[in-house]
């Protein structure tokens, strides 16, 4: 089992970079076999298998801030797995675009970013790359804190507890996960059950930055890219139109608690 991860900020901060720091030097191919990218950086994650009982603080000030604290540094190792591969992806384009060719180990790369994401592409080339640019990219700290406390309600929720589901996944095979006791007639749906927190993490990231339901949130965040600005979480929360069936009012809950929960959102090191 997994424990001490609420810890202070510096030291999180700390393995953030260290984390950085080693997976670029994954990066860097040998001669004698290729790096996986996918797999090199995913197995650097440690995993979290204990969640907290966040149920039992009744205090809920306490309970924000233990929360976010627990979830904080998964989510920065996790946006600096996408940093690392979003790098490379463009480094690789520059190569493209001054007119040198990628290395067999190269390409191998390439494609399991493709694959990873969920882009289909015929050629590998500076289009394409632009194009997987726009999936390979972080998403905000805040949002990623937000809708993880929305879905599983601070944590307290059994799907969180059992799961490690963190963000309401869903999974259609029998026996891929929890069955929600208010599952209507007729639906087949099961909540995913994944090994690890990070996995959660992991899983939800992927799927905003890959699934066709969250074109709109990717497009977001590409348009304020392409004007040299930072996206925000207020801004790419009405990307996620398409995450519940309430549409609309779920976007006005998640950025009612946005407002309600900015002091909390920001750790400092005091």
């Amino acid at each position: 089992m997994k424990t001490g991860r609420i810890g202070s900020f510096t030291l999180a901060l700390a393995m953030v970079i260290l984390a950085i720091f080693s997976l670029r030097i994954w990066l860097i191919p040998t001669a004698d076999e290729p790096v996986s990218i996918v797999t090199q950086l995913e197995n650097s994650v440690d995993p979290v298998t204990q969640v907290p009982d966040f149920s039992a603080i009744n205090d809920i000030i306490q309970k924000k801030k233990a929360f976010f604290d627990f979830l904080r540094p998964i989510i920065q190792q996790q946006n600096a797995i996408i940093a690392t591969e979003r790098d490379f992806v463009r480094d690789m384009g520059e190569l493209i675009e001054s007119g040198e060719s990628l290395s067999e180990t190269q390409l191998t790369q390439l494609h399991q970013l493709f694959d990873k994401y969920q882009y289909a592409a015929r050629n590998i080339d500076t289009k394409s790359l632009g194009s997987l640019l726009k999936r390979v990219d972080i998403v905000p700290e805040s949002m990623v804190l937000i809708q993880a406390a929305n879905e599983s309600g601070w944590g307290s929720s059994r799907f969180a507890r059992e799961g490690f589901n963190f963000f309401g996944e869903w999974c259609f095979s029998a026996g891929c996960g929890i069955v929600p006791s208010s599952r209507g007639s007729g639906k087949v749906h099961e909540v995913k059950v994944f090994p690890s927190v990070d996995a959660s993490v992991a899983s939800y990231l992927r799927n905003l930055n890959a699934n066709t339901a969250y074109a709109l949130f990717r497009s977001i965040r590409a348009d304020l890219r392409s004007q040299e600005l930072e996206p925000t979480a207020d801004q790419l929360i009405y990307g996620l139109v398409n995450y519940s069936e309430r549409q609309e009012a779920y976007i006005d809950e998640l950025l009612d608690m946005l407002r309600h929960n900015e002091k909390y959102l920001v750790k400092l090191d005091v």
